[in-house]
């Protein structure tokens, strides 16, 4: 079962016009409904399910900056400043804290690489990352009996309760004049002289000029039904966490497992190396683009044939927006976690990790993460159709950019200068 989200409560009647509607209420959603509200813009977000009910409340919880794509460090290093007065700002402690990240590393292939990033990324990008050495490392994890030939550590990355943080954003955006519903699903949009003039859901129509998708790993599904091609797979993330322990303060990954302290006492444990996609339609229309990201991990994806495939075909029959939409037919992505892979980062971590040994697992759950072909999220306009926003593809990445994606969302809606360049987020770059 999925770890759940702090109860949100629906607003009751939808506004017969808005001046924006966001589609989804993951922290993207959330945050660009903020950025949005506390500039005096009405704004609603419509949510199909309940808020952060699929990846933004079941990822890992990093707030990490090292090791990014080169594109994303302008964003995550904006985000990490918004992380830190999120609290404050929203009125409710989402637990955010600068423990710490750390990747453990004995692969020279692996230590190159992070040693040129370090080098030419971080360092010119304000981050503080450090290859260090064995002593450092044995300092910093006493508890470690592994030997590790190097390391990448960054000591003011962070952490925070995914649970907690989505919904504490979305109910600060609506005491600033957002509104926010919950179990709404939008069916699809409505246009007059080629451009956005309004949303139809399932509960009714509203008017409006803008509409901004931030439906995570059921983006592409939308698009589709508007006419818009959306590059888009997902992969499924398998989570466990545990009781409390007294281990680790900072956050890690070593080989086959991550792990980092979770506010009761517990940890989140996740396998580092291997995710599961199962196969879709979508796998085939999209093949080429996404055939060069498939053989560069290639040893970490593990593919698999189902039920999802079926599913999802259905999705592509149903375009009547008087009729029931494939998103409330399936409300939530609720996928199985892989228990061998869960177990495989559990039997390592304990091998590397002897505090772990007596650790209780008590929960378990997985996630679809939404990824694009080159692992970089879309931030943009869409050109096809004027009033038409997309906020996707963040690619297990949205978490800890949330802040400032969304910021950045709500200035390219706006039209206000940019807080870092948008460039690298343009949709037309798959064109």
């Amino acid at each position: 079962m999925a770890p759940q989200p702090t109860p949100f409560t629906s607003d009751e009647k939808l506004p017969a016009q808005t001046d924006v509607v966001i589609i989804g209420g993951g922290i993207i959603g959330a945050t660009t409904a903020l950025e949005l509200a506390e500039r005096g813009i009405a704004v609603t977000l419509l949510e199909k399910g309940i808020i952060a009910g699929e990846q933004s409340s079941r990822n890992w919880g990093w707030v990490r900056q090292m090791g990014r794509d080169p594109s994303e460090i302008p964003l995550i290093v904006k985000s990490t400043q918004l992380w830190k007065g999120l609290s404050k700002r929203v009125g409710a402690d989402v637990k955010y804290r600068q423990c710490g990240i750390t990747y453990l590393l004995n692969d020279d292939k692996e230590i190159n690489h992070y040693s040129h990033w370090s080098k030419h990324h971080a360092t010119p990008g304000g981050i503080t990352s450090q290859m260090i050495g064995k002593e450092k490392i044995n300092q910093l994890f006493p508890e470690n009996t592994a030997s590790w030939k190097a390391a990448l550590y960054t000591a003011d990355d962070g952490r925070a309760e995914p649970q907690l943080a989505t919904p504490a954003i979305a109910e600060a955006a609506r005491k600033k004049g957002a509104k926010i519903f919950t179990n709404c699903a939008v069916r699809g949009v409505e246009k007059a002289a080629g451009r956005i003039a309004g949303v139809v859901t399932e509960n009714g129509t509203i008017k409006c000029s803008t509409v901004l998708l931030a439906g995570g790993a059921w983006s592409r599904h939308f698009c589709a039904r508007v006419g818009i091609r959306l590059p888009q797979l997902t992969t499924i993330a398998s989570v466990m966490r545990t009781q409390p322990l007294d281990g680790p303060e900072i956050t890690a990954s070593g080989g086959d497992y991550t792990f980092r302290k979770r506010a009761d006492g517990g940890y989140t444990i996740t396998p580092d190396l291997y995710v599961y996609s199962q196969i879709t339609p979508a796998h085939f229309r999209h093949f080429f683009e996404f055939l060069p990201l498939a053989l560069r991990h290639a040893k970490m994806v593990k593919l698999g044939f189902g039920k999802r495939f079926f599913d999802e075909m259905k999705f592509s029959f149903n375009t009547d927006l008087d009729q029931v939409s494939p998103f409330e037919q399936v409300r939530i992505f609720d996928p199985a976690p892989v228990d061998h892979m869960l177990e495989r980062a559990l039997k390592s971590l304990k091998r590397d990790f002897p505090v772990f040994e007596p650790v209780k697992t008590i929960e378990r759950w997985a996630g679809c993460i939404d990824v694009t072909p080159d692992e970089v999220p879309i931030i943009d306009g869409v050109d096809s159709l004027e009033g038409f926003y997309i906020a996707t593809g963040f690619s297990g990445h949205g978490f800890g950019i949330g802040p400032a994606a969304g910021k950045l969302t709500a200035e390219i809606i706006t039209g206000d200068k940019p807080c870092v360049d948008r460039a690298a987020f343009r949709f037309d770059r798959f064109k």
